[in-house]
């Protein structure tokens, strides 16, 4: 069962550096615990296509270890409840936690601290 989304700059993070704490974190879970939501897929794709890391064979390798999470009616409700902030992938992925019931594996807990209910874990700090 799904208990983690790893948000873009994590997942990014583990595919650059296979020694990375949030590789060897990712390691550590059971198949299944972590999912990508396709928002995260989206903006390391787009990344990606404009020459930044990872390149697009490594980003399509961690998707076939990692699941890709739907961004459903549910995610898109919980959205239009989050306190508005301007155009951020966070916000959606944010709205995509909340409505899972999961915790973001993030290395940028700032740009969730304002999200009411909203579990983010730091697999970067040892």
């Amino acid at each position: 069962m799904i208990r983690y989304l790893i948000d873009a700059d994590s997942a990014i993070y583990s595919m650059v550096d296979a020694e990375s704490s949030v590789t060897h974190r990712i390691a550590d879970c059971a198949p299944g615990e972590i999912g990508i939501s396709v928002i995260s897929f989206a903006e390391i794709g787009l990344g990606s296509q404009l020459g930044k890391p990872p390149p697009p064979e490594l980003l399509e390798a961690f998707i076939n270890a990692i699941p890709l999470m739907s961004f459903d009616e549910a995610a898109a409700r919980a959205y239009a409840r989050l306190p508005f902030k301007r155009a951020r992938f966070d916000r959606l992925l944010a709205a995509h936690a909340l409505s899972l019931g999961v915790t973001i594996i993030t290395n940028n807990e700032a740009d969730f601290t304002d999200v009411p209910g909203l579990k983010v874990e730091n697999w970067t700090l040892a």
